[in-house]
């Protein structure tokens, strides 16, 4: 059929039935924490069990930290000694320069701290002596309001929960069918020593966060507990409340530290206040509007919805089993986009979703790697999705933790280096930790605040947004771009600028002496986000038309970056040279950076390159010993899907619901993987399937605009509604047995744009839709 590109004046929607589900729905209240159901405010969170006579929301609130500002973490290398090293390494002394990086690169955990959840507000409920029927518990993707509804005898009781972004708030709502059949008991069952009071219709606690395993130091926290009834009475027992007999009943909660906040105790009270003030339904309807704005943007129908109603955790256990249904694959996408809505939002403080989020199951902190911000791929991957979701907005916590690091990495840059601009290494943490983590094997990527850093240029090229890239996304870009023009130095073996030492993310090589060591000069994840960086910074400088004179030395250095090399074996090198690694199975996979998430290798422009990569990833795998985790399992979806291999993408997606997702939805990192004794939650692999399931179904960072990339036969038929591309536009779409049916593009900007199959590129207007038929 002949393809046409039509223009159309107004709105356009596309003809379709939006009828994908938004609902997780089970039968039974959660009996721990990875049955629980996640909400949050982008600040506060909690998880929900939904008990019938005894009721936990498992409560936490983003700058929960342990730990404090260490003046002595940059107390490391120094320019004489980086110059030291890596005369070694350019000898061809690599177990020489390695030798002296671990003397003196390794840094030093003396209070490093970790986020820590707050504990357990408990609900005990009085059932009486009638059994009790009809249970269902349902998290509403589309509303966020999770619910609980039950029969006791001719009684019907109902909860509903929500976390507030407009109020600041946790809040829940209990009700029942009959008038005074509500009577309960309210208490706190905390993980943190506190002073628990209670003070009218309000439970107050407040402390200071002590958990010495990560290092001394913590925040001072309140919390505060509102009930309102209508109907009834409150009375005081001791450090809990109890309400009897009323009709209706609000729960309204609010935890506040003081990290980054002086007044944390007056705003928490005022925050109370405020929401009781505006009342349950108020607060429920600004709640909604606030949300529904955001979540709304994007729909998706991936096909059939067989067994839709069954609960979620049994429509889990057939996935384990082996079943694939694609109606649950769009269940788990939208499942993402709720998760980065609930843990990304402005805070009035410089921090982002951390490795759990903001929810924390007590279990990760008590980790020797902690609960903090992993800068070697799993910050990255928590923000993956948002603006190939449409959700842009979500990035800005992650822009001010940027500003955090910058500020602070400014003076590791100079400290450890004698260099201008900024620097983070693999770990960083609420406290501007910046230096080295403590073991040079893993915490020595001297690339890791950087690659965050490409995700302010990836943000621009979604959204189009001047003032951002001049006030924001720019620069923390030339700072950053600043510190490898000064590190970088010419290998004298072969003109090329370097950067090192360094390492590729928890990966050694085996050396030609045959020793198995972890540092070398320009690692493959090194060359590939320094060329983003600089390559951002040059068209950034065009674009604002600023800073000529850096753009050319840049434009001048970026040229002498050695290539992305292919090996004997026909894989991607990961170290220059051609190496082995001395860990073939190991799960990062770090010199593939250039193929996903940034743009240097692709099936097109360099498809030696990408073959290459494509041969990386089948040894990686193919390993007796390959260590898969959620993350990992997440990351391969996302390069198989710029393979542009549906297939391979769909099984990895399938791989990550049979081994690593549990029966709320969230993924866990594995037992036996990195010294865990048990499965620990991690939020990094829901958004990066978010985001590897878009680029499956569009892609556009290779110029153009590309529909059905990577779509595997299970999504033969279906539907998206909002999703984005480059440029700054949003598209609806629709296909059938494997082909486009129509698209529809939304531009935010006048822009150019080439669609693969049509031979001229079209000019967008702004406001103006387009409809493609095919």
């Amino acid at each position: 059929m002949k393809k046409i590109l039509i223009a159309v004046i107004g709105v356009f929607a596309l003809q379709n039935l939006w009828a994908a589900e938004t609902r997780l729905r089970y039968d039974r209240p959660a009996e721990k924490w990875m049955e629980a159901v996640p909400i949050g405010n982008g600040r506060l969170s909690g998880m929900i069990y939904g008990g019938v006579k005894t009721d936990r929301i498992a409560l936490n609130e983003i700058s929960m930290w342990s730990g404090q500002p260490d003046s002595t973490s940059n107390n490391l290398c120094g320019a004489d000694r980086l110059a030291e090293m890596r005369g070694h390494f350019f000898n061809n002394e690599p177990e020489k320069g390695d030798s002296l990086g671990w003397k003196y690169l390794n840094g030093r955990m003396t209070s490093f701290g970790t986020h820590v959840p707050v504990g357990d507000l408990v609900l005990e409920m009085n059932t009486g002596k009638n059994a009790v029927s009809g249970y269902s518990r349902c998290l509403d993707l589309a509303d966020a309001v999770t619910s609980v509804t039950y029969d006791s005898g001719d009684v019907t009781y109902t909860r509903e929960y929500i976390a507030s972004f407009p109020s600041q708030v946790i809040a829940v709502r209990l009700t029942s069918s009959e008038k005074g059949m509500l009577t309960f008991a309210i208490g706190l069952d905390l993980l943190r020593s506190a002073d628990i009071h209670t003070s009218g219709d309000c439970l107050r606690f407040g402390g200071k966060v002590d958990f010495p395993l990560h290092g001394p130091g913590g925040v001072n926290f309140v919390g505060m507990v509102k009930i309102i009834p209508e109907g009834g009475k409150i009375v005081a027992e001791g450090n809990r409340m109890r309400v009897e007999s009323a009709d209706v009943a609000t729960i309204l909660v609010d935890i506040r530290t003081d990290y980054n906040n002086k007044d944390y105790k007056s705003l928490c009270s005022r925050t109370i206040s405020d929401a009781a003030s505006l009342g349950w339904d108020k607060c429920k309807v600004a709640h909604l509007s606030d949300y529904r704005n955001l979540f709304g943007r994007m729909e998706i129908d991936l096909g059939e919805s067989k067994n839709a109603a069954l609960p979620v955790d049994t429509r889990l256990s057939l996935a384990k089993s082996g079943a694939v249904y694609p109606a649950f694959d769009a269940l788990f996408f939208q499942y993402g986009r709720y998760m980065l809505i609930a843990s990304s939002r402005p805070n009035g403080m410089p921090l982002c979703a951390n490795l759990q989020g903001i929810w924390n199951d007590n279990m990760a902190c008590n980790m020797p790697w902690t609960c903090d911000y992993h800068l070697d791929i799993n910050t990255q991957q928590n923000y993956w999705s948002a603006n190939r979701a449409n959700l842009a907005e979500c990035n800005e916590p992650l822009f001010r933790y940027l500003e955090l690091l910058a500020h602070h990495g400014a003076k590791t840059a100079e400290k450890m280096y004698g260099c201008d601009g900024w620097v983070a290494h693999t770990v960083a943490n609420a406290w501007g930790y910046t230096a080295p983590g403590w073991g040079v094997s893993w915490g020595m990527n001297v690339t890791g605040g950087a690659w965050l850093a490409t995700h302010l240029w990836s943000h621009y090229l979604y959204t189009r947004d001047d003032d951002y890239l001049r006030t924001i996304g720019y620069p923390l870009l030339k700072e950053s771009a600043k510190f490898f023009m000064d590190y970088m130095t010419e290998d004298p073996r072969t003109g090329y600028l370097v950067t090192g030492p360094s390492i590729s993310p928890e990966n050694g090589y085996i050396s030609p002496s045959g020793n198995h060591l972890s540092l070398s000069m320009m690692p493959a994840i090194d060359r590939e986000v320094v060329y983003d960086i600089y390559n951002a910074c040059i068209k950034s400088s065009k674009i604002l038309g600023v800073d000529k004179k850096f753009r050319k030395q840049l434009e001048k250095d970026i040229r002498r970056l050695p290539p992305i090399s292919i090996g004997s074996d026909g894989t991607v090198c990961e170290w220059d040279g051609d190496r082995r690694r001395s860990d073939p199975s190991h799960r990062h996979s770090s010199h593939l950076l250039a193929l996903f998430p940034l743009n240097q290798i692709s099936v097109e422009s360099t498809p030696e390159l990408a073959a290459a990569s494509r041969r990386s990833l089948e040894q990686q795998t193919a390993s007796p010993d390959w260590e898969d985790t959620e993350w990992s399992t997440a990351n391969m979806l996302c390069l198989y899907a710029r393979l542009k291999d549906g297939e391979m993408a769909h099984d990895w997606l399938q791989n990550l619901f049979s081994r690593f997702t549990r029966e709320n939805l969230m993924t866990v990192s594995p037992a036996g993987v990195a010294m865990a004794e048990s499965d620990i939650f991690s939020f990094d692999a829901t958004e990066a399937s978010v985001a590897g399931m878009c680029e499956m179904l569009l892609q556009s960072h290779a110029g153009f605009i590309e529909f059905l990339p990577a779509l595997p036969q299970a999504w033969h038929t279906g539907s998206v509604k909002g999703i984005c591309a480059e440029g700054g536009m949003s598209l609806d779409m629709s296909w059938k047995d494997g082909k486009m049916v129509e698209a529809t593009v939304y531009p935010t900007k006048d822009c150019k744009v080439l669609i693969k199959g049509f031979a001229k590129p079209v000019n967008l207007k702004k406001g103006t839709p387009y409809i493609v038929k095919f």
